[in-house]
């Protein structure tokens, strides 16, 4: 006897299709060099990796879903350049340029709207099964190469600039630089600090 297969939910299909609208919305606003919806679509590793994350990711919620969960993550990092465990959890309009050599560790929390360069790693620094990775706020940058690593909190609207290390909370509006890191915060309140992250030399060091 055949047993038709279940149809997929209509409220899921337009969901996923929401959310991609709304990542490649995101991606042409944050990249300059994206021409086109539909190039970004087929063209960047960054998107896809996330993509394949949010399968993976609601495959991990289930009992008998990891082993599938960790398979996708793998095949996405030979194909992306980019590793991300499925347990991490990651916010709506996330983005992440170039994307190669980015890794996202099993506990760590990306809020909305959040940037990440290459080669950044949200980390651990405990063997120990715990909450061991970064928490990032909303609307946070973490410019190429920088590494932030343990169970820290790194606010709303932070700068992080390229290479930095970050071991240490930061908060909210502040634009972090250095090894290890230290932070300040805009020179008045009418700086953005997005910009301001292209006026201090120490963010690209």
């Amino acid at each position: 006897m055949l047993v038709s297969p279940q149809p997929t939910s209509p409220g899921l299909l337009a969901a996923a299709r929401a959310g991609i609208r709304e990542d490649l919305d995101a991606a042409m606003l944050r990249d300059p060099a994206a021409t086109s919806r539909l190039v970004v679509l087929f063209t960047s590793a960054g998107l896809h990796a996330i993509w394949l994350h949010r399968v993976a990711h609601a495959l991990w919620g289930k009992p008998l879903g990891r082993p599938l969960a960790r398979l996708i993550a793998y095949v996405s990092r030979a194909v992306t350049g980019v590793e991300i465990h499925p347990g991490a959890t990651l916010g709506r309009r996330f983005f992440i340029d170039h994307g190669m050599g980015v890794v996202i560790g099993e506990t760590a929390e990306v809020g909305d709207d959040v940037m990440l360069y290459h080669q950044v790693t949200l980390g651990g620094r405990s063997m120990e099964r715990v909450k061991r990775h970064p928490t990032l706020g909303n609307n946070v940058t973490v410019g190429a190469g920088a590494k932030i690593l343990g169970p820290v909190y790194v606010g709303d609207g932070v700068q992080v600039g390229a290479n930095s290390v970050v071991v240490k909370d930061v908060p909210a509006g502040a634009i972090a630089t250095g090894v290890p890191a230290t932070y300040r915060f805009p020179t008045s309140p009418t700086e953005d600090p997005y910009e301001a992250l292209f006026r201090d030399p120490a963010l690209f060091i």
